[in-house]
């Protein structure tokens, strides 16, 4: 869909349910044949997770980006069910509308969700070569330290102002 249609309708963030597994089963079908896929891989991107994910009932938080029934991202915070106090983020934005502020805007529902779970920090990894990710993670105000050859652990602490 071109960004033009998309323009006339409403944007919503919101829980995967079970009515979206074929949406999101193409939506990480799309991901995962693109030349970024290597960026974004916080779990296999098939249709078989995404079922999975619609159907998933525990403690961590998974969402998606719409424009009526068509998914544009798809974000995560994710380790609560592991025990772990700080999630991590992840997020996946539909080759069309990158560019648009779709990803700074679907970043601050992730955070604000966070928030509302009582979270002080959230992280997140970044391939350094994803330069754009890289931009808009430091313009919220993650700080990015070297986790490996390739990659940036960022860590934003929530009680701080956003930018």
């Amino acid at each position: 869909m071109t960004r033009a249609a998309l323009a006339n309708m409403p944007l919503e963030f919101r829980s995967i349910v079970p009515e979206m597994a074929d949406a999101l089963g193409d939506f990480f079908e799309r991901l995962s044949s693109m030349d970024t896929a290597g960026f974004f891989h916080p779990h296999p991107l098939t249709r078989e997770r995404a079922n999975q994910l619609c159907h998933y009932a525990g403690k961590d938080l998974y969402f998606v980006g719409t424009c009526d029934s068509i998914i544009l991202a798809y974000g995560l915070l994710r380790g609560w069910d592991e025990g772990y106090e700080v999630p991590s983020l992840g997020i996946g934005l539909a080759p069309d509308v990158r560019g648009t502020g779709l990803a700074r805007a679907f970043m601050l529902f992730l955070h604000s969700a966070a928030r509302l779970r009582g979270c002080a920090r959230i992280r997140l990894t970044v391939f350094r070569a994803n330069v754009k990710a890289v931009a808009l993670y430091q313009s919220l105000g993650y700080r990015l330290e070297r986790k490996n050859a390739a990659e940036d652990v960022g860590i934003l602490d929530l009680c701080l102002p956003e930018t």
